[in-house]
């Protein structure tokens, strides 16, 4: 399916995600065994505590917005984030389906992040929850310049991706988990599609977060670098140091 094709282009992940967008919740949560809304969870709660309350702030890649409502209830004095994500059908259903008691907190920029114009040190603080993936290297440091740039001082930051658990004992059933049985369970259920299939593909490239905690350091940022359950997650958190 994607032989000499740019699996990292902008336009090709935004038609993965729009295609499978309507079945991401279940299907995500069913084949992590819920381990996905667990690492949400953990995400939100490794973000360092504010010298200030969170007034505002984004969620990059925030696909359906499932993190928002554990860092609503962390921090509830946040009165506005602004979601950033490429796709549209990722976009509808967060606010459509889930969301519309909090619509008048959230913003949406539908828009690559990458390309997106956010405002020098508009936020408080950043999230995000498994869009690491879907960039290669040059674009994660793109990614930690802009983290870095639109950040208050002091402001706070926390992302997590699935991630290759190298090392661990049963990385091999992992991976055969990820890229030999959602993709075959999946070609069976939804008549031949393969978009879930790309998560496999996207997650052992990736391998884990560690580089890009590396790049957000280089940027002047305070990281701290977490794996979750043996390495199948890992996440970087930290601040912008105060001025």
């Amino acid at each position: 399916m994607t032989e000499g094709v740019d699996i990292y282009d902008p336009n090709f992940v935004k038609e993965v995600f729009d295609r499978c967008s309507s079945r991401y919740i279940g299907y995500s949560y069913f084949f992590s065994l819920g381990f996905t809304e667990r690492w949400r969870k953990q995400c939100i709660a490794a973000i360092p505590l504010p010298d200030a309350p969170l007034s505002q702030g984004y969620d990059l890649m925030a696909g359906t917005g499932e993190s928002w409502p554990h860092l609503l209830k962390r921090f509830p004095d946040i009165h506005a984030i602004t979601a950033v994500d490429i796709s549209t059908g990722m976009h509808e259903l967060a606010m459509d389906r889930l969301h519309q008691h909090r619509t008048h907190k959230i913003e949406f920029i539908e828009d690559d992040v990458l390309a997106s114009s956010l405002p020098d040190e508009s936020a408080d603080f950043v999230v995000s929850t498994f869009g690491l993936k879907t960039f290669t290297p040059d674009q994660h440091a793109q990614l930690a310049a802009l983290i870095a740039r639109i950040l208050k001082p002091g402001g706070v930051f926390s992302l997590i991706e699935a991630s290759d658990p190298r090392g661990w004992w049963a990385r091999r059933a992992y991976m055969f988990h990820l890229k030999v049985v959602l993709p075959f369970v999946e070609s069976l259920l939804l008549r031949g599609a393969q978009d879930f299939a790309m998560i496999g593909s996207y997650t052992s490239n990736f391998g884990d977060a560690s580089d890009f905690a590396a790049m957000l350091r280089n940027e002047g940022l305070n990281v701290e670098f977490n794996k979750h359950f043996f390495g199948c997650a890992t996440g970087v958190a930290g601040n912008k140091q105060a001025g």
